[in-house]
């Protein structure tokens, strides 16, 4: 299993393996290829992606405030790796990333009908706040 810094030429393998792990994407807003390819350049460093003989099977993107606080966004990992450490790999992957640019705090927000992410994620050492509520404000639905 190869870890490596993921391309905008990786971009239609992401959209499939976001399909095949049935991860939720907006692909005419914040997941087009326009706003991955910007995120992208503006640090290449949070897109990471898991490859096995050059097939890409997992996908982490991270994010992070300047203030200390770092996200780890859009999980994904191909049906047929999940349970193979492929997802441990991809965080800690990113949690080693965050870390350097100076993040002491390391969130994810997941789907509450994702028990295996929940699993994962607290198998790694994360605490689930049940007291925190996530609100948004969307300009539409693609978004």
């Amino acid at each position: 299993m190869e870890v490596r810094k993921l391309k905008i030429d990786d971009y239609e393998g992401m959209i499939d393996l976001w399909t095949k792990a049935d991860l939720p994407f907006k692909r005419r807003g914040r997941d087009s290829r326009l706003a991955v390819a910007r995120q992208m350049k503006s640090d290449p460093s949070l897109f990471l992606g898991a490859f096995r003989d050059n097939t890409l099977v997992g996908v982490v993107i991270g994010s992070y405030d300047h203030r200390g606080k770092g996200w780890i966004n859009r999980l994904a990992v191909n049906p047929e790796y999940q349970r193979h450490g492929v997802g441990q790999l991809l965080i800690s992957g990113m949690e080693r990333i965050l870390k350097m640019k100076g993040v002491l705090l390391i969130c994810a927000l997941i789907e509450e009908e994702s028990l295996q992410s929940m699993r994962l994620f607290e198998k790694l050492g994360y605490t689930c706040h049940k007291s925190i509520l996530y609100f948004s404000k969307r300009e539409s639905e693609d978004v």
